[in-house]
């Protein structure tokens, strides 16, 4: 069976070409979107997705701004940093990158963050609002999903979807999303029985466990739409999903590929919430 191969890559291109556009009638107006980029410690894979976050917003003509804090920063040092990031009119968009060094308390930092300027969607104000249909900004990993799948011109409405996995960060917003969007939701985790059974019932699975090439051909059936939000390296060190890309593409209708699926789209949504946060706080 050919597969259909969903591209986040070409996606995300495109719409940063939109979106670059955008930002040009903004400066024209004196306008500059600005994202701010808190990281903090010495996490290798955080400092790779904070430089291409940097790279992203130069595409774009979005303004960053990084604030590289040491390892044993305090809570309070955090907390202040945001509390001063929250009043400058510069900044739109605050973003701190997780995981947070061990000390700090990751839920106090993110409700600190102002529920206007939260880009990632993950204030539990913004959840909120997701849950009864009406989010501000839509966390980014999923929304890159659903832009790929409409950009595809796939209708999840009345589809069978599975998600394995149920963070806050991707499973639990991405059954939201679906459900908005009229598709019948079934989450999956750790303590699911006969995970493999349920995972073949899916017109659309959704793999966000982060264990390499977990999903074989035998928990998909023929036909079904498969989006791998895994990034894993695999015993030879290459980057792979959670999803055995050449078995399972045999029987899928469409696929994410690992890499160049849903990584970029989740950094051209925090684009999006970005210009989004810009538009709302000048009354655009």
């Amino acid at each position: 069976m050919s597969y259909k191969l969903l591209d986040g890559k070409d996606l995300a291109a495109r719409m940063k070409k939109t979106m670059s556009k955008e930002v040009e009638k903004l400066a024209a107006e004196a306008i500059v979107p600005g994202l701010a980029v808190v990281i903090a410690g010495n996490d290798p894979a955080s400092r790779i997705y904070v430089n291409m976050k940097k790279k992203d917003c130069e595409e774009v003509g979005i303004k960053s701004f990084e604030y590289a804090l040491p390892e044993e920063t305090s809570e309070e040092e955090l907390l202040g940093l945001i509390d001063a990031l929250n009043q400058d009119s510069a900044i739109d968009g605050i973003l701190v990158q997780l995981p947070l060094p061990e000390h700090l308390d990751e839920a106090k930092v993110i409700r600190r963050i102002s529920p206007d300027k939260d880009v990632d969607a993950f204030h539990p104000f913004n959840v909120g609002e997701l849950m009864i249909g009406r989010p501000i900004f839509a966390p980014c990993t999923p929304a890159g999903v659903m832009e790929l799948l409409k950009d595809a011109n796939i209708d999840v409405a009345g589809k069978n979807c599975v998600i394995a996995g149920r963070s806050n960060i991707v499973g639990k917003p991405m059954a939201m999303l679906m459900l908005h969007d009229n598709a019948t939701v079934t989450i999956c985790h750790s303590q699911t029985r006969d995970l493999k059974a349920v995972c073949k019932e899916a017109d659309i699975l959704i793999s966000a466990i982060g264990r390499a090439d977990f999903i074989t051909d035998d928990y998909v059936k023929e036909g079904a739409i498969i989006i791998d939000v895994g990034i894993n390296r695999n015993a030879e060190g290459k980057v792979t999903g959670d999803v055995d890309f050449p078995k399972v593409s045999k029987k899928a209708f469409a696929i994410t590929p690992v890499p160049g699926g849903v990584g970029p789209m989740t950094r051209a949504m925090l684009l999006k919430n970005t210009i989004k946060a810009c538009n709302m706080h000048n009354k655009k």
